[in-house]
């Protein structure tokens, strides 16, 4: 049987013509989402476990080490360590362990960098080139990810995460921005607008989430998203010491995060359009209908 469709989009949908632009902060009433921090040039400022054990053993104090997450150490719930510094290390805190000689050798690989020396890093070896941290918790977003996954990766990490450049943040949002992140729609809406690394997903908070369709919520809205993403979590930590890559496998997905996740659909789709969506086509078409919606009411704009 051959079917006809009067138009196929730049998306090879067969719907109108669209076409998303990335927009520098969120069309929808939703957290901001910035990058991690890049760790170029800082290799000096990252730790292995048994580097971090003994810098502790010799004094350092606890808040200037961080758990230090990429793309892969949120998957695989693997973390490094770093080196954090809100203000220059004093003569005594140097005095610990190799430290000076980590500034030292920092400066060294700074001062050949132009963009280092251009931006002032070399003058600051104690930090990245980003200071950005959570200050009571992070949701962390893999820039690169599995397509073959049902749900996009997204964790929740303490005070004490540092990302690096390879993931995403929301600092100290609110709980319900998870349950958008983490429901089939967005994966749809990343899946079609977002680049891809070969097959896989590359995030964007420019061209995926903050173009990401999203309806105003009620303050009833958010308390069942809040829920929603709380029995996600719950889920999630009745299998400890799984990881993402362990519980988000097609084939093996556990049972009660896969309720955890349909219930969140159930509950924003019905937000959405009062009931849910039949399929992912039927998706995509309200989402490209309230983009364009939005877009239009935006007008001129600076995207």
């Amino acid at each position: 049987t051959q079917l006809s469709t009067p138009n196929i989009n730049g998306y090879l949908l067969a719907q109108p013509d669209h076409w998303v632009s990335s927009f520098r902060k969120p069309m929808s009433p939703v957290h901001p989402m910035i990058k991690g921090n890049y760790y170029g040039v800082s290799e000096h400022l990252l730790l292995d476990s048994l580097t971090k054990d003994k810098l502790l053993a010799e004094g350092l104090p606890r808040e200037n080490l961080k758990r230090f997450y990429g793309s892969a150490e949120v998957i695989s719930s693997k973390p490094r360590y770093c080196l954090w510094f809100d203000e220059k290390p004093s003569e005594d805190t140097l005095k610990i362990a190799d430290l000076r000689k980590r500034m030292e050798a920092g400066v060294a690989k700074r001062s050949k960098s132009k963009d280092a020396v251009s931006n002032g890093m070399v003058l600051r070896p104690h930090q990245f080139r980003e200071m950005n941290k959570g200050q009571k918790s992070t949701f962390a977003v893999p820039v690169v990810s599995s397509e073959n996954r049902d749900y996009l990766p997204i964790d929740l990490l303490g005070d004490d995460a540092v990302l690096s450049n390879k993931c995403f943040a929301l600092f100290d949002a609110p709980l319900w921005n998870m349950a958008l992140i983490a429901s089939r729609i967005h994966w749809v809406w990343i899946g079609t607008v977002c680049v891809r690394l070969e097959m896989r997903f590359s995030y964007s908070n420019t061209l995926g989430w903050n173009t990401f369709p999203v309806p105003k919520l009620t303050e009833k809205n958010k308390a069942d998203l809040t829920r929603c993403a709380e029995d996600i979590l719950l889920a999630r930590e009745a299998h400890f010491p799984a990881t993402i890559a362990d519980l988000y496998k097609p084939d093996a997905m556990p049972d009660n995060l896969r309720a955890a996740h349909d219930r969140n659909d159930e509950v924003l789709e019905r937000i959405y359009i009062g009931r849910r969506f039949r399929n992912d086509t039927e998706r995509l078409e309200k989402l490209f209908e309230m983009y364009t919606k939005m877009t239009t009411r935006i007008g001129g704009l600076d995207a």
